[in-house]
């Protein structure tokens, strides 16, 4: 049998920022999800959870495992997580093949949900 596709996935940075804030905060698992908000009409969000919920997708990638809000599943289809370091800040950046658009400070992005798998 073939092994399923992520749903999402982790560059290197990114993976090791997560464990880093799990082992930290001692959370069990770093929830990412999507809500309405912003100018350009969805925010990407991320919290600390104990444990998943039922209903949310568990990806392993990189060594570390995150959970995916159910609800969000289809806007994040395809995404890379990763983690950027700047002169003046650090990150988590979502490259995600279904985002349209984004608002000029970059806070709000406009995702078309994957219609066919």
């Amino acid at each position: 049998m073939r092994e399923r596709p992520k749903a999402v996935t982790l560059t290197d940075a990114a993976a090791e920022r997560v464990k880093a804030l799990l082992a930290q905060r001692d959370a069990g698992f770093l929830r990412v999800g999507v809500k309405n908000g912003g100018c350009a009409g969805m925010e990407y969000t991320m919290d600390y959870v104990v444990e998943p919920d039922a209903a949310d997708e568990r990806v392993a990638d990189k060594g570390v495992e995150i959970v995916l809000e159910a609800k969000a599943l289809l806007f994040l289809l395809g995404s890379e997580i990763d983690y950027e370091i700047e002169a003046l800040h650090a990150k988590f950046v979502f490259n995600n093949p279904n985002q349209t658009d984004a608002c000029g400070c970059g806070e709000s992005v406009t995702i078309v949900p994957v219609t066919e798998l």
